[in-house]
């Protein structure tokens, strides 16, 4: 399980669906006292080969003393159908320290196959999605309401010249502190094995406010060696901040 996981999870479920507006969020992401890292996302309506589509360009990077230590800059791309919200073209691209790795994929839904730049026509199932994508999709299709029903939701993946497939489940209801006051919140968490990174399965805890915005606003990311906290810091739509304390 990657860092990268919070940043979706909490993208996925801030973007308003149809991205009529240009919308922006950043979040910051803190070890302890130590702020080691930001990760930003835009969202907006595009045209891709003619074609109307919702673009979602997401970047992640450390900061400070972190990034001295070890230089991350993450970028990852998805287009998506605006009636399907499956992807059309997906780009990842990664510099982490001295690995780089970049690829573009497009895909084809009528035929369940994508071609990788890396490693060509590849078979997929039906209806995969790509890292990015994935969260938006399953916000639709009452995905959504099926979790707070207690249901797992699962969908094909296709990352990194991979195939897995994503699950997510509702963990219950919590009250936390935020930096717009106190808020109810919904809790999920992805479903994935024990690991040398993870403590358990469930220790990634995204927390969506509880209210008609459903507002991704904190997660916890507990390590081995300790936990791993992000959280919404800007939140904008059109340029005009959305964040006031109520």
């Amino acid at each position: 399980m990657k860092l990268k996981f919070i940043f979706f999870l909490l993208f996925a479920f801030a973007v308003r669906l149809n991205a009529e507006p240009l919308e922006e969020m950043e979040y910051v992401l803190r070890f302890g006292f130590i702020k080691g890292g930001k990760a930003t996302l835009i969202a907006e309506k595009e045209k891709i080969n003619k074609k109307p589509a919702i673009h979602y360009r997401m970047r992640g990077r450390t900061t400070g003393l972190v990034d001295k230590i070890y230089e991350v800059n993450d970028i990852y791309e998805s287009w998506v159908d605006p009636e399907t919200f499956l992807p059309v073209k997906s780009i990842r691209n990664v510099k982490e320290q001295k690995y780089r790795f970049y690829d573009e994929v497009t895909y084809d839904h009528e035929n369940d196959s994508l071609f990788s730049q890396k490693s060509g026509r590849i078979k997929v199932p039906d209806k995969v999605n790509d890292l990015v994508s994935v969260f938006f999709y399953i916000r639709q299709n009452q995905y959504f309401d099926d979790l707070l029903a207690g249901k797992r939701v699962q969908v094909p993946v296709y990352h990194g010249d991979e195939l897995f497939m994503m699950e997510l489940k509702f963990i219950g209801v919590e009250t936390i502190n935020t930096r717009i006051g106190r808020k109810q919140c919904y809790v999920v968490t992805p479903v994935v094995p024990k690991g040398k990174l993870l403590k358990g399965s469930d220790d990634l805890k995204i927390y969506i406010t509880k209210d008609d915005n459903r507002l991704p606003i904190y997660a916890e990311f507990e390590l081995v060696l300790g936990a791993l906290k992000c959280e919404l810091d800007s939140y904008k739509i059109n340029g005009v901040n959305q964040m006031e304390r109520k």
